[in-house]
């Protein structure tokens, strides 16, 4: 009786081991296996078919149209030395000491205006005020005129020294106004908004059209050097926007007075606490654009950068739905999208003449 149960409890454990042998990773293995070529083949070297295979990155298998990786992708623009950038005085002397290159036309108007006119009156005016002296000096000295002049009143000198600055001033305040109504033009209705919050002391970017919020950080001067972008302008996050088209620059800040502030799109706006300064801007060409807080906020003042990035409008829908966020309109083409009574929860016989009577009012 003894052995006849060591028997069983024998066959039992035999049974339970072959069981999970057979239900092993390995078992499939040894039954089929993948030769180089492709080919699965069963044990007796039967084909079964092509192996299956993931795509590589950027790569289109057969039968997809675009790789999976490539749709919505979206990789940050790399900085164009001397663009958007200060210039050291060892790339160029003479550009360092002017303004930048400008990416805006309220910027390259600017620029006109200071080369065109201020630049030159200001030259005019500064040699004739030193020729002045100078004939001062030689003229009315103790030597060349020991009995000083009695003189009192020039009526000429007067009224030519009274109607020239006003002439003057007017050829100057012309482009002046000019540039300031061109600065607070008002932006359209479907311009793209961007809200920058100052920080101490950091920028955030807030964009409520697409459900984007973000907060950017300086870079190291090491991360930055490594990224092929300037020391102490290079951020982990950038403000991304469209080149092209209108967008809605609001500025506000969360503690002390900041300024938003990028020289080569000719814009530099305050952000004082409780208060939203809205100003447009259009940036003519895609690049990166560095700028800095201009405004003394704190002992970190000097590390809080700023870095725009603009980018074409296809760059900028794929950039803001990796953010997670979304474009105006993307509900509606949604809502479209909706078989009809799926949404009401009503079955709609397309067949049916009454098919219009089942869909309850709204």
């Amino acid at each position: 009786m003894g052995q006849s149960l060591a028997r069983v409890k024998i066959a039992l454990l035999a049974l339970l081991a072959t069981m999970m042998v057979a239900t092993a990773p390995g078992a499939a293995v040894a039954q089929i296996a993948a030769p180089s070529d492709g080919q699965i083949t069963g044990t007796e070297g039967d084909t079964l078919g092509e192996a299956p295979r993931s795509a590589m990155p950027g790569e289109v298998v057969a039968g997809e149209t675009e790789a999976p990786e490539a749709v919505g992708a979206y990789t940050p623009r790399a900085p164009t030395k001397g663009k958007g950038m200060p210039t050291s005085y060892e790339d160029g002397a003479l550009k360092s000491m002017t303004f930048q290159d400008q990416y805006s036309k309220d910027g390259d108007y600017a620029v006109w205006m200071h080369d065109a006119i201020l630049l030159p009156v200001i030259t005019v005016i500064s040699l004739f005020v030193l020729a002045l002296l100078l004939y001062v000096v030689m003229r009315f000295n103790r030597k060349s005129s020991p009995v000083p002049s009695r003189t009192t009143h020039n009526t000429a000198i007067e009224v030519v020294w009274t109607i020239v600055p006003v002439i003057i001033l007017v050829i100057i305040a012309v482009p002046s106004i000019t540039l300031l109504a061109r600065q607070y033009e008002t932006p359209p209705a479907d311009a793209v908004t961007i809200k920058a919050v100052g920080y101490q002391w950091y920028w955030g970017y807030e964009y409520p059209d697409h459900d984007v919020e973000l907060v950017s950080n300086m870079l190291s001067d090491a991360d930055a050097i490594a990224n092929g972008e300037p020391a102490q302008l290079a951020v982990d996050n950038r403000m991304v926007v469209p080149a092209g088209v209108p967008l809605r620059i609001q500025t506000t800040a969360a503690d002390v007075i900041h300024s938003f502030a990028v020289p080569s799109l000719w814009f530099k706006q305050d952000a004082v606490p409780g208060r939203l300064n809205e100003r447009m801007m259009t940036i003519e060409e895609p690049g990166v654009y560095y700028g800095q807080c201009s405004e003394l906020c704190g002992t970190r003042h000097a590390y809080m950068p700023i870095a725009v990035e603009a980018v074409t409008m296809e760059e900028f829908e794929n950039w803001v739905r990796v953010q997670g966020g979304s474009m105006p309109g993307d509900e509606e083409l949604a809502d479209e999208a909706v078989p009809l009574g799926q949404e009401t929860g009503v079955e709609v016989d397309a067949g049916s003449d009454d098919a219009d009577a089942d869909i309850p009012a709204p």
